[in-house]
């Protein structure tokens, strides 16, 4: 298996978000990250959607999303020619004796203190999944007391757009009902 994230641009309406996950289910791909938001058009909404799968049954559930009428544009990012985070809140045990630790860890990691109480403190960080696994890794034996991930968000590299024109960096699906 390999992992692949694609970027979709919908029709920002009610039920979309379910049509589309339950491609993924009725094929029996799990998705791994699954983030959907507004962009910069009210009537749009952008999914990305990372999943474990091979090209070819990829290459299907591709098809079948373009068959969906809300489906405007599918981009397949891949790296380096894409930006992808993930946004993670972690509460951490801080007692004092352990405090000075936390804080240098989050420092090192650009995280940003966000909460302090007696016995805790809740980072935030940004970054790759790779960067946030090795910051909850560092962590781990201090006693994370409760965690919050986001799914992947992504955008393709340089001036290109998925709304505009032309398609942002990747590979472009056939389907572009913008024009």
């Amino acid at each position: 298996m390999t992992r692949h994230t694609l970027s979709v641009l919908v029709e920002n309406k009610s039920g979309v978000l379910a049509r589309v996950s339950a491609l993924f289910s009725r094929r029996g791909f799990n998705i791994e990250s699954l983030a959907v938001g507004p962009t910069e058009n009210p009537d749009l909404s952008r999914m990305t959607i990372v999943a474990d799968a091979e090209s070819a049954p990829l290459e299907q559930i591709t098809k079948q999303l373009n068959k969906l009428v809300e489906v405007i544009k599918i981009v397949e990012l891949e790296s380096p020619a894409a930006v992808e985070r993930e946004l993670l809140l972690v509460k951490v045990r801080a007692p004092m004796a352990d405090r000075t630790q936390v804080l240098q860890t989050a420092e090192l990691f650009r995280a940003r203190v966000v909460d302090v109480n007696t016995d805790t403190v809740t980072l935030e960080a940004t970054g790759t999944p790779d960067k946030l696994q090795a910051l909850l890794a560092i962590l781990a034996p201090l006693g994370i007391k409760e965690m919050a991930q986001s799914g992947t968000v992504a955008l393709g590299r340089g001036p290109r757009s998925m709304s505009g024109s032309t398609a942002g960096a990747g590979t472009l699906r056939p389907v572009d009902r913008t024009a």
